[in-house]
């Protein structure tokens, strides 16, 4: 078989192999152009899709002769460089999935066979006069062709997410600070790596607070943060004469996604129970107790709010036997048997959270796109609060526990913002923001089918105002949806 025609098909899986991983795991799953960690990976995604662009377009209908020989070979070896390169800073600021390690081995193994593929034909080519040389292969350098116009639109895309990444990092810096102590104090961290707690551990250190991490990846963990934390890969490898001041418990496998399986409720359960249950153990054996916890919830502990019913739900109100609202009372109950050890327990409820991460890009995308519209009804409740707030609430409550002031020993507090929307006024906002078009409901019926009992958290939803926050003084920096939404597209 001809070589050449053989690296063309190949390079043409390239093509699409890399498209899926750019849509799904690059813009989907992972978000990348909204992660500040991801400002060095994306300005190498931007040269190889440049080189990548060259290749695919240079290769598709034409071969290299001659000098041009040289300059292919030197553009491979760039190539390669960048790709490594490119290995090494993902492995140190993020953990990739399961399925973009696969895809990213299968891109590397096809990417070197179509190079040494090519490469077989350079004597040959080197020989030549020097010349590019018209060598169509009909459909497949058409194809060829579009794959370097797309890759290289991706590139544009990753540049221009790059330098807004380190604008916006200019402009964090020069914010004002979190304050969440007048003293340093220590603090043990879980679900650290998640979109929240790589909020709260820059505010953190920017705070100049010493902070402990559990994670399963320590590794890969400490470079996520520079170095600037300590790592631990259980809570038995902590001695009880090591001393916290505060412990952040944000651990929690990712609830929407796959299916409500009976194994993978079984998954979320033991993400938040179990790991809540080894901090109790260990605060039971330390020496010296902590004196608060913090631990997350979620307002799926209110259930599922009827329809029609606008009335707004507060701390008080009951939670339900579905579920998202079991499993929540659960983590509440398993982090609550620490105040028998006088630590001053505050469960936090949190809505969704709006960031560069989490579920707001993947919410984003069909409205970015121009077919974003209500999802089912779309008069289901809607209660949200910026990433910011909510480290900014945590700052507070953590401030009010110091300050001395007589707390219960547990205590629930809605984390969402005062202005509850609907979801088809949380998509009208949206697409005002970004000035697109909303105009393309989803069926109910078809996100029942694709996601089981867990399309409840986007058809059913809850209209839930932050009460206790409110009656503490907390004031938010983004009152209102349009205000957070602007600051963050």
């Amino acid at each position: 078989m001809n070589t050449h025609l053989l690296a063309l098909q190949l390079m043409a899986a390239q093509g699409l192999l890399g498209a899926f991983d750019t849509l799904y795991h690059h813009e989907l799953t992972e978000a990348l152009p909204q992660r500040s960690s991801a400002r060095r990976e994306l300005a190498i995604h931007a040269t190889r899709a440049t080189i990548y662009s060259l290749l695919f377009i240079g290769l598709s209908a034409w071969q290299w002769h001659g000098i041009w020989t040289a300059v292919l070979m030197i553009v491979f070896a760039v190539e390669i460089v960048l790709t490594l390169w490119d290995f090494v800073i993902e492995d140190r600021t993020r953990l990739l999935p399961a399925s973009e390690r696969i895809t990213h081995t299968i891109l590397a193994i096809n990417g070197g066979a179509f190079i040494t593929l090519l490469a077989i034909n350079t004597p040959t080519w080197w020989s030549q006069p020097a010349g590019l040389v018209w060598t169509p292969y009909g459909f497949l350098s058409i194809f060829l062709f579009l794959c370097g116009v797309g890759v290289g639109l991706s590139g544009i895309r990753d540049a221009f997410a790059s330098k807004k990444i380190s604008r916006n990092d200019a402009l964090e810096q020069s914010t004002p600070k979190i304050h969440f102590s007048d003293r340093r104090q220590n603090v043990l961290v879980t679900g650290a790596t998640g979109f929240i707690g790589q909020n709260l551990i820059r505010a953190l250190l920017a705070n100049n607070h010493h902070v402990t991490i559990l994670t399963r990846h320590p590794k890969q963990t400490a470079w996520l943060f520079d170095g600037k934390v300590q790592c631990v890969e259980h809570m038995k490898y902590l001695l009880s004469s090591d001393r916290f001041d505060v412990i952040v418990n944000l651990a929690g496998a990712r609830i929407l996604g796959w299916r409500w399986t009976s194994a993978r409720k079984n998954v979320l359960r033991n993400s938040r129970i179990e790991l809540t249950q080894t901090i109790i153990d260990w605060i039971a054996r330390s020496e010296v107790k902590p004196s608060l916890m913090l631990t997350a919830s979620a307002i799926g502990y209110y259930g599922i709010q009827a329809k029609n019913d606008n009335a707004p739900l507060s701390e008080s109100s009951p939670p339900q036997s579905i579920f998202m609202s079991t499993l929540c009372q659960e983590w509440e109950s398993t982090a609550a048997k620490a105040e028998q050890y006088g630590v001053h327990v505050i469960r936090m409820r949190f809505g969704l959270v709006l960031g560069h991460q989490g579920a707001l890009p993947m919410m984003m995308l069909p409205i970015k796109l121009g077919i974003g519209g209500r999802l089912g009804r779309g008069s289901q409740w809607f209660s949200w609060i910026h990433v910011q707030d909510l480290i900014r609430g945590i700052a507070h409550l953590w401030q009010l526990h110091e300050s001395g002031q007589p707390q219960p020993l547990a205590d629930a507090f809605n984390f969402t913002s005062s202005q509850t929307v609907t979801q088809k006024e949380f998509n009208q906002i949206s697409a005002k923001t970004l000035h697109r078009p909303n105009w393309l409901p989803t069926p109910g019926i078809l996100i029942r089918l694709i996601l089981g009992e867990q399309a409840d958290l986007l058809l059913e939803g809850q209209r839930v105002i932050p009460m206790k926050l409110n009656a503490t003084g907390f004031s938010f920096n983004y009152p209102d949806l349009q205000s957070a939404l602007k600051s963050l597209i």
